[in-house]
């Protein structure tokens, strides 16, 4: 698996410090608020868990499963395959996320959620792409934990056709392994 990265991105140790940081910063944004804390399925699963032990607040889980991608390129044709079991009207949501990507799946949650009357509703994003952004999507992250460039990434949850997710750290994806499956 690790011949098929062409070089790390992001290891684990710098993954872990930014978590950290993000999780004293949400902190303080959501004390005393009881907040629904919402991942978007498959990829946030790594991201989540490690984010949620750092959010020193009592908080709801929740999950969303949404698909778009078919090999490396979005469809832009979003599918719920899971929707929250929570009721977030007048309650404060912070939507958890591996990658903001093209937006075409956060603008997608968000507008989801948004018909549902939250309190507020915020997105902490572990990675930022904003070279891949879609023309017309205009959305922004409250919370970054890094802005990467314009690369295939793998690890950490994040997967290319669902291989790769278990690495510890975040890696750039050799273009001639996307042949392989």
């Amino acid at each position: 698996m690790e011949n098929d990265i062409q070089q790390i991105l992001l290891t684990q140790a710098q993954i872990e410090n930014r978590i950290r940081e993000l999780g004293q910063v949400l902190t303080e944004e959501y004390r005393d608020k009881d907040p629904v804390i919402v991942g978007v399925l498959k990829g946030v699963v790594v991201f989540y868990a490690d984010m949620v032990r750092h959010i020193q607040v009592p908080c709801q889980m929740d999950f969303m499963w949404l698909s778009s991608y078919a090999g490396t390129d979005s469809t832009g044709t979003m599918k719920v395959r899971q929707d929250l079991t929570t009721d977030i009207k007048g309650r404060h949501v912070l939507i958890l996320e591996d990658i903001f990507d093209t937006g075409n799946s956060l603008n997608f949650t968000v507008e989801h959620l948004k018909s549902r009357e939250p309190a507020s509703l915020k997105i902490c994003t572990l990675l930022d792409k904003p070279e891949r952004r879609k023309a017309g999507i205009t959305l922004k992250a409250d919370y970054v934990g890094f802005t990467i460039p314009n690369a295939f990434v793998v690890g950490y949850g994040l997967d290319y056709n669902e291989k790769y997710r278990n690495l510890p750290y975040i890696g750039i994806l050799k273009p001639e392994v996307y042949d392989k499956f």
